[in-house]
């Protein structure tokens, strides 16, 4: 055996979990992906999606990805940058900078790849990258790539983000960069108060979006659109793999911003374009979006649904106000035990251990679609006390 197979042979956590039937990863869906999905051979409902809107089997979307690979191919065969730019693409890209209230847009083929390629391009050797300790990982990764100097702060903390910009060079260029929705604990990103702090600073401001577009704002347009703030924040990020029912990222920004990351992005310039299929399902679903508001406002009355439930009932949710609902169990063994006993009784939720989070923060995300029914809410709330109270959770 060699050097890296001994030290990847050492690595027995998942094992030891397994055999202890708490590992809870990689279990098999044999259906679409909706409220109830097929795992392991029967049903059970689904609550760890990340598709808001309930649009992953809508006829529509599936229809425009058929049509797609009909028309081109199942790929592009290339980058963008090459021989991989179809209409579709730069029709997508047009129609999202509308969307969002932007001047341009360019799509990724991940939205970890938008992150990635973006704050890494972005941002030099004497530029900082600023972002909430609880910032996603493809942000961690972007900024570690750009060479920039990295700080953070405290997670929606305004003075220490204030704090933290104060140990910056003045005249260097900052870019501050933050979830909108905090994609593990739900809340929001205080984003009037980084706003606040921009031109004091002169720093740039970059949001992502992925769990707000769709969710938040007029008609799903996203938390800067919520509050208000769009044409304070220079750099918006959003993904196709939530509530657009895809796969794939964008970036919408001024048109200088995107004509240079379209030229110097790595993870765009050498990566394969998104595919016909994806690009279609996530227009198709972008404009369901935008034509039937009343899917927002079913997925706005099942989410305070749920909140006022769990809160009732006493179970910890944090400061969450959106349709994902952290329920905090701050101990990583009960939290697989949860997860493992939650499947048993037809209920799948995600545990979230660390990394995703501290180790006195373990919870379960309970996420929300606008095709639930209260129902379904009701029996997987009645089968998450049974659970919490045989562990010792809930009292």
């Amino acid at each position: 055996m060699n050097k890296l197979s001994e030290r990847c042979a050492k690595y027995r956590l998942p094992q030891i979990g397994m055999a202890r039937g708490l590992y809870p990863y990689h279990k098999c869906i044999s259906s679409k992906q909706d409220t109830e999905v097929i795992m392991e051979g029967r049903k059970v409902l689904m609550f760890g999606s990340n598709s808001y809107m309930g649009l992953t089997n809508h006829p529509k979307v599936i229809e425009a990805a058929i049509d797609a690979v009909n028309k081109y191919g199942t790929g592009c065969a290339g980058s963008r940058y090459l021989n991989g730019t179809l209409d579709i693409h730069k029709e997508f890209e047009a129609e999202l900078a509308e969307f969002v209230g932007k001047d341009d847009a360019i799509i990724f083929s991940t939205g970890f790849q938008t992150n990635l390629g973006t704050i890494s391009c972005l941002m030099g050797r004497e530029d900082y990258v600023i972002c909430d300790e609880l910032d996603h990982a493809s942000i961690v990764d972007g900024r570690r790539l750009s060479f920039a100097k990295p700080l953070k702060y405290k997670h929606n903390d305004i003075a220490s983000l204030e704090r933290t910009l104060q140990r910056c060079e003045p005249e260097s260029l900052k870019l501050i960069v933050v979830d909108g929705v905090f994609s593990m604990e739900g809340d929001l990103a205080d984003l009037p108060g980084i706003v606040a702090l921009k031109d004091k600073y002169n720093c740039s401001i970059m949001v992502d979006e992925a769990h707000g577009l769709g969710v938040m704002g007029d008609h799903g347009r996203g938390v800067c659109n919520h509050f208000g703030l769009t044409d304070q924040v220079d750099i918006i990020m959003g993904t196709f793999s939530k509530s657009l029912a895809a796969i794939g990222g964008f970036i919408a920004a001024d048109k200088d911003i995107i004509n240079w990351v379209r030229h110097h992005s790595r993870s765009y310039i050498f990566s394969a374009s998104n595919t016909p299929a994806a690009t279609a399902a996530a227009r198709a679903a972008l404009q369901i979006i935008k034509d039937e508001p009343e899917r927002l406002e079913r997925l706005w009355d099942l989410t305070n649904y749920a909140l006022d439930s769990f809160r009732q009932l006493g179970f910890e949710i944090g400061k969450t106000s959106t349709p994902i609902i952290p329920l905090y169990i701050r101990d990583i063994q009960k939290t697989f035990a949860v997860t493992q006993q939650l499947f048993k009784e037809g209920v799948f939720v995600n545990p979230v251990i660390p990394p995703a989070c501290s180790p006195d923060d373990t919870l379960i995300r309970f996420s929300l679609m606008a095709t639930h029914t209260k129902e379904q809410i009701d029996i997987a709330t009645e089968k998450l006390v049974k659970c919490f109270k045989e562990l010792g959770i809930l009292k």
